[in-house]
């Protein structure tokens, strides 16, 4: 009895050995010959003549940012969200056509990026501070505090002041102990060698001397007086209510600037005048009687 073939038997050898087809071959994908998105922008920026700082300014995106994106970094940005934000504006500032670029950069980046945190954001957002730009805020702290420390010292000195003037206002609070003698002030001798006689002596004014006496009776004046060699006796304002005593051997010269408020008397008498108020008046008096040169 023989044993009958299986079907694996059946099939020809050649079948055995056969290969298998060959595998379809795809075709090469030809590589990218874009230019790159930080090469194109650069390319931009130098055609429209601009400076990486001028770029800058304009976009608000800071400076090593631009030159990251330049150089085709853009880990810099925060994140895909704000690069493709900073690459739209920059494209925009140096006139290129942005929509290429994010297309491109969706292509090499995996499309859409995924959300960023806030906190690179703000670092990546955040406007340059322009140097020339006045600190007010520094400037109105400084004031404030001068303000207030002026305030302080007003306070503190006007109390003081406040004070003085009370104890000036009520008067010195009397000593406990023993009262100390007053001093008698000692007279001073007068700057001028002759002394002025007194009304009793004008009463008995020696007659081989001239005696004249101002009063500014009636308001004050500018008065000057000289003796006979010229020397100036007084120059000055005479208040109203006040007076003055000349003397000299032989004449008193005297210029009243304003003779209607003036009362004049000469070796013992009045002198009676009709001077105005305001008048200038230029006397010479002798000894004797009241005479006027």
């Amino acid at each position: 009895m023989s044993i009958g073939n299986s079907p694996e038997d059946d099939r020809p050898s050649d079948d055995l050995h056969a290969t298998p087809p060959p595998a379809v071959e795809q075709a090469p994908t030809p590589a990218d010959d874009r230019p790159s998105i930080g090469r194109v922008l650069r390319q931009g920026r130098v055609d429209a003549g601009m400076t990486v700082d001028e770029v800058s300014t304009s976009t608000r995106v800071r400076v090593p940012i631009v030159h990251a994106i330049e150089e085709d970094d853009f880990s810099r940005c925060g994140g895909d969200v704000y690069a493709r934000g900073h690459i739209r504006t920059i494209a925009r500032a140096v006139g290129v056509d942005p929509e290429p670029l994010l297309a491109q950069f969706a292509d090499e980046h995996g499309g859409r990026p995924a959300p960023t945190p806030a906190a690179p954001l703000f670092e990546a957002e955040r406007i340059r501070s322009d140097p020339r730009r006045p600190n007010w805020t520094a400037a109105m702290v400084a004031a404030i505090v001068a303000v207030i420390g002026f305030v302080g010292f007003t306070a503190f000195g006007g109390s003081d002041d406040g004070g003085a003037k009370q104890q000036a206002a009520e008067g010195a609070t009397p000593a406990t102990g023993k009262p100390k003698p007053t001093q008698t002030p000692k007279p001073t001798k007068p700057t001028d060698p002759k002394p002025d006689p007194t009304d009793s002596a004008i009463a008995a004014a020696p007659r081989d001397k001239v005696t004249v006496k101002i009063n500014a009776a009636d308001g004050r004046s500018w008065i000057s007086a000289k003796d006979h060699n010229g020397r100036i006796m007084f120059d000055g304002l005479l208040e109203q209510g006040e007076s003055k005593t000349f003397q000299d051997n032989q004449k008193v010269d005297l210029v009243l600037g304003d003779a209607g408020a003036i009362q004049l008397y000469v070796n013992g008498k009045q002198v009676d005048n009709e001077f105005e108020p305001g008048q200038v008046e230029r006397l010479t008096y002798t000894k004797g009687d009241p005479e006027v040169g």
